[in-house]
């Protein structure tokens, strides 16, 4: 049975609002096995296991959240020519335009070969204070629906063998 691993990091509720929403997307398609676990504590055999990823995160500083980047520097040289092929998709939430982290995730899972299923998916919250950034975030009912959406498509595209 096909699996599709989904891994997150959130500090302030965006990017966990996201990962669920594309969870419940992902869930609804019989056929194919659904994880969900936070970038922290994944394992070198969860990523084996898992036919295809939704990598799912902030934006912080213009790239990755550090969370993220030290999942891919510990699995990266262990997986290296292991995982190749596989399908993955990324989520961002971003307080600006989410276009750094977007091309640094993209820059690392092409050392592994992996293949976008389709380009970024980027949440936008504008959040640009302090004040603004450190905030718990509540995203529009849109967005969420379109990370759902998603989900689905990812998951109908697997349980199919499209990818």
């Amino acid at each position: 049975m096909p699996s599709l691993l989904i891994l997150f990091h959130s500090r302030t509720g965006g990017s966990l609002a996201m990962a669920e929403a594309f969870l419940e997307g992902a869930q609804s398609e019989a056929g194919i096995e659904v994880r969900i676990m936070p970038f922290s504590h994944c394992q070198a055999d969860d990523l084996l296991a898992a036919s295809a990823y939704a990598f799912i995160g902030p934006e912080n500083l213009g790239g990755l959240s550090g969370a993220m980047k030290e999942c891919f520097d510990r699995h990266y040289y262990p997986l290296l020519g292991r995982v190749q092929g596989r399908r993955y998709q990324h989520l961002v939430c971003a307080g600006s335009d989410g276009q750094g982290a977007a091309k640094q995730l993209a820059r690392i899972v092409q050392g592994w070969r992996l293949v976008a299923i389709q380009e970024a998916f980027i949440v936008c919250t504008q959040a640009q204070s302090e004040e603004a950034i450190l905030a718990p975030k509540q995203l529009a009912p849109a967005s969420l629906a379109a990370c759902r959406e998603i989900g689905l498509q990812v998951a109908a595209g697997l349980a199919i063998g499209a990818y």
